[in-house]
């Protein structure tokens, strides 16, 4: 079973049938190269949403395809693709909603477990080439989000090597701020 683009929406499905890379990348390319992605549309109000929360950046609403009750996706009103693309000023007005959507959903659901999820890529599972999170209750083990976590080993060495790669990194950034 695969995820599969569902070509009258731009979604992408699960299916039966195999999903190769090749396919992923056909989708992925047609999705971006359109004018505007499904969430440019919710943002709009061409298409209709649940809305849960609504502010100058952000929206919040139901996930129309939900892995559990109260499954909700909260999107910048700024079109960028990935969460590197996004600016500072959209990543603040996002992290300043999300634990209180949390919270919100929490209550409304009566579930205490869940998962906050954001993908960058059809790599990494990205279906709607704009950036967004899932909040997805977890009720019990077989609702809400499977995850198999594959965790490796990570050596002293090379540990120090990447993080001093990542701070010099993060110091040109500043330094271009």
């Amino acid at each position: 079973m695969g995820l599969r683009p569902n070509c009258h929406h731009g979604w992408f499905h699960q299916s039966r049938e195999p999903a190769f890379l090749s396919d992923f990348v056909a989708a992925w390319a047609t999705l971006t190269h359109m004018a505007d992605s499904v969430f440019s549309k919710i943002i709009r109000g061409e298409i209709p949403c649940h809305k849960l929360y609504e502010d100058d950046r952000v929206l919040a609403f139901l996930d129309v395809g939900p892995l559990s009750e109260g499954h909700a996706l909260v999107i910048p009103k700024e079109p960028a693709v990935t969460l590197d693309e996004l600016s500072d000023e959209s990543a603040a007005a996002i992290g300043r909603v999300l634990p209180r959507l949390c919270r919100a959903i929490k209550r409304a659901t009566g579930v205490a477990a869940f998962n906050v999820l954001e993908n960058n890529l059809p790599l990494a599972h990205q279906a709607v080439p704009h950036v967004h999170f899932h909040i997805i209750p977890k009720p019990d083990e077989q609702g809400g989000l499977g995850v198999r976590w594959n965790a490796g080993k990570l050596e002293p060495a090379r540990g120090a090597s990447l993080a001093e790669r990542i701070r010099a990194d993060l110091g040109r950034e500043a330094g271009n701020a």
